[in-house]
């Protein structure tokens, strides 16, 4: 998530910092989520919101069908901490993805400063989609 969009959506982030996730893949439809694969690891950024904020986000239709799953998320200090990540409980199917949101959350993730060897990687599933 970007702090910057949910500030603009009326929202208080606080506390934005990188962490990664590891035994998680990220899976890409007409939206994102997250999905179990031991040998994985999705890069993100976690941040403070109030239970009211996380109530209103996720009371858009467009995401109302996410539920809370706890992860341990490693900060760039190897700290690690607990974290809600909201993920559908109906991941799509492999090969069904949106290039388009991908390559927002490429940009997303460049802008947020993930590291490039993953937003790279999210250029080379875009890459390797197209020409199936």
């Amino acid at each position: 998530m970007d702090a910057d969009v949910l500030r603009r959506q009326g929202f208080e982030p606080a506390n934005p910092r990188p962490a990664e996730v590891a035994g998680m893949a990220l899976r890409i439809g007409k939206r994102a989520t997250l999905v179990p694969d031991i040998s994985g690891s999705v890069h993100g950024i976690v941040m403070d919101l109030t239970h009211n904020d996380i109530d209103r986000l996720y009371a858009d239709e467009s995401v109302a069908s996410y539920r809370a799953e706890a992860v341990l998320a490693r900060l760039s200090d190897s700290t690690s901490i607990a974290a809600l990540c909201f993920n559908l409980p109906i991941p799509p199917e492999r090969g069904v993805t949106s290039n388009e949101y991908r390559e927002k959350l490429r940009e997303v993730g460049r802008k947020v400063g993930l590291p490039a060897h993953y937003t790279d990687g999210l250029l080379n599933l875009i890459e390797t989609s197209e020409r199936q």
